[in-house]
């Protein structure tokens, strides 16, 4: 009898290995998907895709190739050799190759192809198939880059990752913008933000994370909403005004970019992203930004409560052609924008100590200064027409002691839009959820 222990899994070399010269004329057996075929008269070159890249195999004439198409599962056996040419400057010398597996039915997009050209629809109904693109596949590692970032770099300040409910009994933005749904005969919601959860944890472990979906039943169709997406959230206790919320932020940033550019430099080269520089970033007040883009580009300032998207777009052109950055903080929203929990500027309660951050003209963050104190809390409430009896659970938090605190929420999503360069949120999505699609 075979039991668990016995098992071992198989290692496979990985392409960094390989390209990196750990394994130079060194026999190897690689298994993964073929990306393309190339019959080159006497020689056929077969791209082999595996999770971390691709990798070059040389099959000459003797290599029975019978059978072997377009993304078949193969494992190629051959010889490492340098080969400045191939993909990453290393290929394989095939002396045979095995099939693991055949798809029933051709492609239905030259996935080997550089781009492809479909529309957007097309792109997201053949999402299984369109996402073998290496230029597809790029946004997304580098998406899973940026989470990774993130989760590293809070954990080196002391930050502890919580996983919070998705199925909650109150929404923390309020509103209509909520998935109803039955719980066992009674009413409960989608959560619209770990808003809550977050905020308990604080006098628990002082700072806190989390990456999780979010859900707004919003009824938008613009190419930067949906109605489901990832939130990167952190809160943390014991700060002396929201600019503690901004550095930590901007730490996060730098060290992003950073890894992106000495790790992921391929994908970002596949498609031509040039990384921001991370000099200080620069904050301005939300009024006085109004203010400056509005003089600067010669148009009226409609509403004066919230920043509409080609507001943002003005602002993000003015911070990067007067103060030579990508990304600003837009700081002292006003309080008819922003939810109860906000904590109000004490010097004028019309606006609240908040901020929102920008990169490239479009909002990809949004923070602040919370209210810790449970009177002050319930006196918010009950002004905005709330019922505080509604949110007890929430208000244990404030009514059994609460340190000073906040914290921001991060739209994956669009941060990893705006740095790929992408002209609609659903392509830095792999499945997107918005009002039309459910599939696939």
């Amino acid at each position: 009898m075979i039991t668990a222990t016995a098992l071992t899994a198989v290692k496979q070399p990985a392409i960094r290995d390989i390209i990196g010269g750990a394994l130079e004329n060194q026999a190897v057996s690689v298994r993964g998907m073929v990306h393309s075929l190339r019959d080159m008269g006497g020689l056929t070159f077969l791209l082999l895709r595996k999770g971390d890249g691709v990798l070059q195999c040389v099959c000459p004439p003797e290599v029975d190739l019978d059978g072997v198409t377009e993304e078949c599962a193969v494992e190629v056996l051959g010889t490492v050799h340098q080969e400045e040419r191939a993909p990453g400057g290393a290929e394989l010398a095939a002396a045979a190759v095995r099939v693991l597996s055949r798809p029933a039915a051709a492609m239905p997009v030259p996935v080997s192809k550089r781009k492809l050209n479909l529309t957007l629809d097309a792109r997201l109904s053949l999402r299984p198939a369109v996402l073998r693109s290496l230029r597809e596949r790029s946004v997304f590692r580098i998406q899973a880059g940026i989470s990774r970032a993130f989760r590293e770099y809070l954990q080196s300040q002391d930050f502890t990752e919580i996983h919070t409910p998705k199925i909650v009994h109150a929404g923390a933005e309020g509103g209509s913008n909520i998935f109803r749904l039955d719980y066992f005969g009674r009413k409960a919601f989608l959560t619209q933000s770990p808003q809550f959860y977050k905020q308990t944890m604080v006098p628990v472990f002082e700072r806190v994370f989390e990456v999780a979906p979010v859900f707004r039943a919003e009824k938008h169709s613009t190419t930067r909403h949906l109605n489901e997406y990832t939130s990167m959230d952190f809160e943390m206790g014991y700060i002396d005004s929201f600019y503690d919320i901004i550095a930590v932020e901007t730490g996060f940033l730098r060290y992003c970019f950073r890894l992106l550019g000495e790790e992921y430099a391929d994908d970002l080269a596949r498609l031509g992203v040039t990384l921001p520089e991370m000099k200080d970033v620069p904050c301005v007040r939300f009024d006085e930004a109004k203010r400056l883009a509005a003089e600067k580009y010669g148009y009226a300032i409609r509403n004066p409560y919230d920043l509409e998207p080609e507001e943002e777009h003005a602002i993000g052109r003015y911070a990067k052609e007067v103060w030579g950055s990508d990304l600003v903080f837009v700081t002292h929203y006003p309080a008819k924008k922003r939810p109860f929990y906000a904590m109000d500027d004490p010097e004028d309660p019309k606006y609240t100590l908040s901020f929102d951050l920008l990169f490239r003209g479009m909002e990809v963050t949004t923070g602040g200064q919370r209210i810790h104190d449970y009177g002050q809390q319930v006196a918010k409430m009950e002004r905005l027409g709330m019922h505080p009896e509604e949110f007890e659970s929430y208000l244990m938090l404030h009514k059994y002691g609460a340190p000073p605190h906040g914290g921001l929420g991060i739209g994956l999503e669009r941060l990893t839009m705006q740095l790929c360069g992408l002209d609609n949120v659903r392509l830095a999505t792999l499945f997107p959820r918005d009002r039309t699609r459910l599939e696939p």
